[in-house]
C-alpha cells in the first residue's frame, strides 16, 4: 500500500548542500510573471513587503502515482507536508507582515487541485515554463522527462532575496525554521 501524500517514510533520504543556491542571497527577484492559483499574475519582482516563496518539486495528487522511485530521490518527497506546515504556520506568519507564496513547475490546474484539497490559504505560484530557473539559476532535477525544481526556500525583502533555506529537510519543517529566522531577525 502506498504511503499518503501528507507522511514522510522514516528513510526518506536527506539532500546535500551542492552549493547550487549559493549565489542567491542579494539577488533581486527577476520581473517574472507567474499564474496564481487566485486568478492573480504575480509578478514577482514588485512584491512588497517580506515574502516567503517555497519552490518545491510537484505536489502528488491522490490516484496518480508518483515518478517511479521518488520517496529515493533526495529532497523530492514531502511537498504536500511542507505546504500544510506553512498552512498551518500561516496566521502567525501574517501576523508578522509576511506573505507566504509556493511554487512549483506544476501547471495551475494542478496547483489548484492541490490548494483546495489542502485548504492552502495562500497561493501557489506557476512556473511551468522554468522562467524563475532561467532568470536566477535555480537548481533542479529531472524525473520522467520533466524537469523540477529543487526544494529551497526564499525570503524576500521589497523583491530582495535575504535568506535562502537549502537544502530544505525535512520539508514538514521548514516553515517552523522560517519562523525562528524571522523572529531572530526581528531582534536585530
Amino acid at each position: 500500500m502506498d504511503m499518503p501524500l501528507t507522511e514522510l517514510p522514516a528513510d526518506l533520504p536527506e539532500p546535500t548542500d551542492d552549493g547550487a543556491a549559493a549565489h542567491l542571497e542579494g539577488l533581486h527577484l527577476p520581473a517574472v510573471d507567474l499564474p496564481a492559483t487566485d486568478g492573480r499574475v504575480v509578478t514577482l519582482s514588485a512584491l512588497a513587503g517580506l515574502q516567503v516563496i517555497y519552490i518545491y518539486p510537484m505536489t502528488g495528487r491522490p490516484g496518480v502515482p508518483l515518478p517511479e522511485g521518488w520517496n529515493a530521490i533526495p529532497g523530492a518527497r514531502g511537498c504536500t507536508p511542507q505546504s500544510c506546515a506553512f498552512r498551518d504556520r500561516h496566521a502567525e506568519l501574517a501576523a508578522l507582515g509576511v506573505s507566504v507564496s509556493g511554487l512549483s513547475t506544476q501547471d495551475s490546474d494542478d496547483q489548484r487541485e492541490a490548494a483546495v484539497r489542502l485548504h492552502l490559504p495562500f497561493p501557489l505560484l506557476s512556473d511551468a515554463r522554468l522562467a524563475l530557473r532561467d532568470a536566477l539559476a535555480l537548481p533542479t532535477f529531472e524525473v520522467d522527462g520533466r524537469t523540477l525544481y529543487r526544494r529551497l526556500t526564499l525570503i524576500a525583502d521589497a523583491a530582495r532575496i535575504v535568506k535562502v533555506f537549502y537544502p530544505v529537510f525535512p520539508p514538514d519543517r521548514n516553515a517552523v525554521e522560517v519562523m525562528a529566522w524571522l523572529a531572530a531577525r526581528a531582534l536585530r
